[in-house]
């Protein structure tokens, strides 16, 4: 039976009021996303929930700049990194079609450009599934747009790395298929593949593959965005909540950072994806593509998508990042999910957040929120792990003690509390992490290791 309009609503106000860290501690409370936008220096917000299979609410939260009008459902955001699902998608629709072959060399599709032939390419050739996959050994991991009245490169120039292109020549430089490493730049081969093999325009080719089909209406491959629909755009900001200057960055990648969508839109997509996967009809992809583009490979992605859980609760989804623009998707074969977009450099920590109340809410299975033990720590012991630690050649950690609590900042990032699970170690609810103080107590500490991914990172104190 469908829930109605006044439940609807109380679960809104109960995601709304419920934000919580997914690494937290007992007794915490919750936070209002009001909040926790105006801590953050998030501007702008928009959910979609999806639950049993349809989008059950869809609503914007904040402005889409300081002083400009409210966020809407239909308010623009860049999607960032979750353009590239979107773009596999075309890849599968044209192998389902016999126009493509997933495990062909690509250098016999591509025209314009060529993978540039090395030791590597050599013994293996690169392949469209490795490149949709993250395992092709392609480099460059993402991009950083381009501001206004900036000089943008063609499509060309970017994949040579030539001016005024502002990234590195994307190459092979590791046996093609063997190992996952993100590669942006390989999305960007395919966008130029897709180009040469059907002759149209990047945008268009994917309005009329993808987009128009899955009525993704408000949905669009345009950099830089035309000013009718800059008019209806969220801005971006940074993590101090200033805007990012001349507004959002131009980014010609395409298919891999270039899509402008809604929450809204990106569910139609999910369930769209989710229907294929289950075998019901779906206008773009049949089960088999589907099955395809949802199996995960190394690193957990799938062609597109990063697959995680065992049935019955596998779930496939994606994050984004453009400058100024946070985003999350996540959809389980069950049919719920949820689409998280903000317009602040902060919207990590936020998106998070907003996940977790809606994951406690519609109570969404194996989502686990981990909860450590708070402990009592003598303010006197606080200042001797103070100062400066020397993580890596261009990143010092920041850790000061405000008032009583132990606060870390790393060079160029935002701040964030650290909280005693003993005296000398410390944990934060930004991300799952430990920081461990090497210090008896009587002297200061002269170094730091950050335990995260069960992985040591160590850091000296700068004198």
């Amino acid at each position: 039976m469908p829930a109605s309009d006044a439940d609807i609503e109380g679960r809104i106000q109960r995601v709304l009021a419920g934000l919580r860290p997914q690494i937290g501690f007992a007794g915490q409370p919750h936070a209002t996303l009001r909040d926790r936008m105006e801590a953050l220096h998030v501007p702008g917000v928009s959910i979609a929930v999806i639950h049993n299979g349809t989008i059950e609410w869809a609503r914007g939260f904040g402005v889409t700049a300081n002083g400009g009008p409210p966020v809407g459902p239909e308010t623009l955001f860049q999607a960032g990194s979750i353009s590239k699902p979107v773009a596999a998608m075309a890849v599968l629709a044209l192998v389902q079609a016999g126009k493509l072959d997933l495990d062909a060399d690509v250098n016999s599709y591509l025209k314009s450009w060529k993978v540039p032939a090395n030791s590597y390419t050599d013994e293996t050739k690169v392949t469209l599934r490795q490149l949709l996959s993250h395992s092709a050994g392609a480099t460059v991991h993402g991009f950083a747009g381009y501001e206004t009245a900036t000089a943008i490169p063609s499509l060309l120039e970017v994949l040579n790395g030539a001016p005024p292109a502002n990234s590195p020549p994307i190459v092979v430089d590791q046996q093609p298929g063997k190992s996952f490493r993100y590669s942006g730049g390989g999305y960007t081969i395919v966008q130029q593949l897709l180009i040469d093999v059907t002759g149209k325009p990047f945008a268009k080719l994917l309005d009329e593959t993808v987009l128009r089909p899955l009525g993704m209406t408000r949905s669009f491959y345009h950099q830089p965005l035309p000013a009718a629909d800059l008019r209806d755009a969220a801005m971006p900001h940074k993590a101090s909540g200033d805007p990012v200057a001349g507004g959002p960055h131009t980014y010609p990648e395409l298919a891999a950072a270039g899509l402008w969508t809604t929450p809204a839109d990106l569910a139609r997509f999910d369930l769209a994806l989710l229907d294929a996967w289950a075998g019901r009809p779906m206008p773009v992809l049949s089960q088999p593509a589907a099955i395809q583009m949802l199996t995960p490979g190394l690193g957990n992605y799938g062609l597109g998508p990063v697959i995680r859980g065992s049935p019955p609760h596998r779930r496939f989804g994606h994050d984004g990042v453009n400058a100024g623009f946070i985003n999350s998707m996540i959809t389980y074969e069950t049919g719920d999910g949820a689409v998280v977009m903000t317009n602040g450099d902060q919207g990590d920590v936020l998106v998070a957040e907003i996940m977790q109340s809606i994951a406690a809410e519609y109570q969404w299975p194996d989502w686990v929120r981990k909860v450590r033990t708070l402990v009592a720590v003598d303010p006197k012991l606080l200042d001797r792990l103070t100062g400066n630690y020397r993580l890596s050649p261009t990143m010092v950690l920041h850790i000061s003690n405000e008032g009583g609590n132990l606060f870390s900042q790393a060079t160029g990032q935002a701040k964030f509390e650290l909280f005693p699970q003993s005296d000398r170690d410390f944990f934060t609810t930004a991300f799952d992490s430990v920081f461990t103080f090497e210090t008896d107590g009587s002297t200061d500490a002269q170094r730091l290791t950050i335990h995260q991914d069960g992985k040591d990172y160590p850091a000296d104190r700068i004198p």
